[in-house]
Parts: C-alpha cells; sequence; structure tokens
C-alpha cells in the first residue's frame, strides 16, 4: 500500500484533511464500481458526488468509518437508486437496482480488493470500447478513470473546452444508446482493444509525471493509478507492448523522488542525486523490458522504456550514451513518427553533436508551424540559446515559455532560468 493510500486513515489529520484525501485516493475506485452497480456514467458521478457530500456533512460528526470505500459505494448506490425514481424511472432499471441493496449499515458491506481491481480495468476498457472514436475513447478514459477536469482533457487534446465537453457527451451516449457491456472483453477481443487501453494508461501517467497545470509538478495519485493498471495489465495480458509501457512508467517513477525538491521546485535531470533513484524499480523495469525486446516484437512503448534505460544506468548527464538514445529515437520515430519526438530527439542531438545541431532541428519545428503553442519547445529553445551564448534569442524563447506554461512549479523554474541571463 502505498503512503498516499494511508494518509486518509491518518488520525492526527483534521477530519475536513481526511475528507479531501479520501476522495483523492478513492473517488476512482468509488465510481468505478458505481459504475458496474448502476450501469450508467452520469449517473454513478452524480452518486459519487452525493456520497462524498452525505460523508461531509456526516464522518465530523458521526466519526469515519472503518472502510471509507465501502461506505461511500453503499451510500453512492442508495442515492443513484433515489435519482433514477425522483426522475420518474419506476421501470425494470430502478427494481433491479433495488434489489441489488444490501440492508447492513454500508461500513460493514465489503469490498474485496480484487473486485476493486477488476472494477477499474472494467471501466477503462469500456472506455476504450471500439464503437468509439480513438479520441473519444482517450478523453472519456480521463474523465472517468482519473478523473481529470474537462478543461484539463481539452489542453491535452489541444482544442476547446466545450468542443471537449461534446466529445465526452457523445462518447457517453454511444455507450449507453448502444448498451456496451461493463466487461473485461475475452481473450479474443484483447488484441482490438489493448492498443487503445495501453494509450489511455501512458496519457494518465504523463498527466501525473509532469501536470499540465496546476501548482503541483507531479500528482502522484494519478502515477500511482497508472502504474495499478499497468501492472494488472501485464499480469492479465502479457504481451510486449504492455511490459514495454510498464517499464518505461517504472524507470521514470525510480527518479520521482529527486524530481523536486521539498517546496516543490523543478529539480533538472544534470542536478538529481541519482544514488537516490529508486534501483528496486529500475531492475524490475529492466527485466520488463529485456521481455520485451525478446519477443522480438519492438513498439513506441518498449523503445521509450530502452532510452529512459539508457539513462537510468549512467552516472551523470556527461556519462550518457546519448548516441545510443539518437538511435531509438530514430527508430522511434519509424514507427511513431510526430513533432513531439522530434523535439525530444533535437535534445538528445544536441547532447551527443553540441547545442547549434540541436537548436538547428528546434529551429526548423517552429518554422513548420508545429508545436509553436507548446512551451516546452520553447524552453528548449531557450536552453540551447543560452548554451551557445545567444541570450537575446535566449530571453526571447523562456518569456515565451513562461507565458504558454500552465503549471505553477515550471513556471518558477523557467522564471529562474529568465533571471539568471541577466547576472
Amino acid at each position: 500500500m502505498t503512503g498516499i493510500e494511508r494518509a486518509p486513515h491518518d488520525s492526527s489529520m483534521p477530519v475536513s484533511d481526511r475528507i479531501s484525501a479520501i476522495y483523492k485516493a478513492e473517488s476512482r475506485k468509488v465510481l468505478a464500481t458505481l459504475v458496474r452497480l448502476l450501469g450508467d456514467f452520469d449517473l454513478a458521478e452524480e452518486a459519487l458526488h452525493d456520497a462524498f457530500g452525505v460523508a461531509s456533512e456526516r464522518w465530523p460528526r458521526e466519526g469515519i468509518p472503518s472502510n471509507p470505500r465501502a461506505w461511500l459505494v453503499s451510500t453512492g448506490r442508495f442515492k443513484g437508486i433515489d435519482a433514477q425514481r425522483r426522475r420518474g424511472r419506476g421501470d425494470a432499471l430502478v427494481r433491479d437496482l433495488a434489489e441489488t441493496v444490501a440492508q447492513p449499515e454500508p461500513d460493514a458491506i465489503p469490498e474485496p480488493w480484487d473486485s476493486v481491481h477488476d472494477d477499474q480495468l472494467r471501466l477503462v476498457f469500456t472506455c476504450c470500447h471500439p464503437v468509439l472514436a480513438v479520441d473519444a475513447r482517450v478523453a472519456l478514459s480521463l474523465r472517468e478513470i482519473c478523473g481529470l477536469r474537462t478543461d484539463e482533457i481539452a489542453r491535452c487534446f489541444l482544442v476547446p473546452t466545450e468542443t471537449m465537453k461534446k466529445r465526452i457527451s457523445r462518447a457517453k451516449a454511444v455507450l449507453r444508446e448502444q448498451q456496451i457491456p461493463y466487461v473485461i472483453p475475452s481473450k479474443d477481443e484483447l488484441g482490438g482493444r489493448l492498443a487503445a487501453v495501453l494509450h489511455v494508461i501512458y496519457l494518465v501517467f504523463n498527466e501525473g509525471y509532469a501536470a499540465t497545470s496546476g501548482d503541483a509538478h507531479i500528482r502522484h495519485e494519478l502515477t500511482h493509478e497508472a502504474l495499478f493498471l499497468g501492472r494488472h495489465l501485464v499480469e492479465l495480458i502479457p504481451r510486449p507492448e504492455a511490459m514495454g509501457l510498464l517499464a518505461l512508467m517504472l524507470l521514470h517513477e525510480s527518479r520521482t523522488v529527486v524530481r523536486v525538491d521539498a517546496e516543490g521546485n523543478i529539480i533538472p535531470l544534470e542536478a538529481q542525486d541519482r544514488s537516490r533513484w529508486d534501483r528496486s524499480l529500475i531492475t524490475e523495469a529492466r527485466l520488463l523490458l529485456q521481455r520485451a525486446i525478446m519477443s522480438g516484437r519492438v513498439g513506441p512503448y518498449t523503445l521509450q522504456a530502452a532510452i529512459a534505460s539508457v539513462h537510468a544506468v549512467a552516472s551523470s548527464v556527461e556519462d550518457t550514451h546519448w548516441g545510443l538514445i539518437v538511435d531509438y529515437y530514430d527508430m522511434l520515430l519509424q514507427v511513431q513518427p510526430g513533432p513531439v519526438v522530434e523535439l525530444q530527439r533535437s535534445v538528445a542531438v544536441a547532447m551527443r553533436d553540441g547545442p547549434a545541431a540541436g537548436l538547428e532541428l528546434v529551429e526548423a519545428l517552429l518554422a513548420s508551424g508545429r508545436l509553436a503553442s507548446v512551451h516546452s519547445v520553447h524552453a528548449i529553445r531557450a536552453d540551447l540559446a543560452r548554451r551557445l551564448g545567444r541570450l537575446d534569442l535566449a530571453s526571447s524563447a523562456y518569456e515565451t515559455a513562461i507565458e504558454l506554461s500552465r503549471q505553477g512549479p515550471e513556471r518558477r523554474y523557467l522564471e529562474q532560468q529568465l533571471e539568471k541571463l541577466s547576472k
């Protein structure tokens, strides 16, 4: 069990803080179970928030139950049935739901770990059903599985918030109208569904590893959720890319403890204390990576894990085998071409061949109009220009990156770099 999962039960915390911590740690698990019990996304979301509303009123007076997740599931289930009745739906659905409601106190209703585990995977596979377009699958998953706000998801897709809101609503409607079952698919169906599920878990981890907005650079609840799902997926479907993705996430997670300081400020790779990287996670990841590569079917996640593995075994930035990393990026571009991979490759080229070579690639990306609204490309441009002594260009690029950044720690780091130019 992780520290985040233990935190809600810390009796030294004020009740309001404990309720907030429980929401953060348990809400997506409770939602997954409520979707199974109620059979409707919107009804389950409403029931989830109603249940926490009741908890906020009762728990400060009565105390937090020993099994808050089970209490919330039971309360949410009652609230969902009540909502259906208020809407005048005295149909078979409401009768069936009513028959499932147990009479004991909510705290006494067991929620086995395996059941919750499976509910989350069921939810992932439902959100990634092939009746939905790929972008709709990912958007719905980020909303329902991870609890990201619609505006956060819209920024991930670089579309207006209202467009994303409609996309998610349409996806829910399709699943409801076509009565898509809330199940883990059979082995025969898994192959066609796996790519979308891997993509969703990847995006969940990325949002946790480096949040797109907010006051925290790392959202641990999301990285833990992605690792949780990734491990179970490898157990269920031990295919090369599932192992490659899990390896990639583990390698990144191994550095989490030294990526920010005590105040939440970013510590760049070259300044990180590598002796504090989690070697157990690195070992686990490299074994998974070896299995994925030995299969002979190397995909984009496995290649990204191979790149991360090169960093993991290097004693310093200078000692890193940058030529091998560039080679891996060349392979990655063949299987997953795109401007983000080109940008990442430009950094590796700069480390191998010098900042001028990297800056030339970044300028070409900007000239093509790709990534112009993404802060990271301007931050990289600024860093490379600084290393070349082109301080006016570096200053201008830092200012653009700061303007485009929506994350507090990232903005502070960029402002510090800009301030150093004038010293």
